[in-house]
């Protein structure tokens, strides 16, 4: 059985704005329902990526604090 976590778009090191505007980018060209796990460790992430999401309308299905920043699971609208 696959990890859930198997293919988490690495965010990692990345400042604001970047973790939102690659986070639209890569959910542009996914298909509806279809989910997305990101991992980031700019502080700001947890209020950007949340804020993109009701945005955008997509659902923002967990937000979790790792050892080195957060994980965000988010299935596109």
């Amino acid at each position: 059985m696959t990890s859930p976590f198997a293919d988490i778009y690495d965010l990692r090191g990345l400042k604001c704005p970047l973790p939102v505007l690659k986070s639209r980018k890569k959910l542009s060209g996914m298909k509806t329902g279809e989910e997305l796990w990101l991992e980031t460790t700019d502080p700001l992430a947890v209020i950007d990526i949340s804020h993109m999401c009701r945005e955008d309308g997509h659902l923002l299905l967990s937000s979790v604090a790792t050892e080195t920043g957060h994980r965000f699971h988010i299935r596109k609208a």
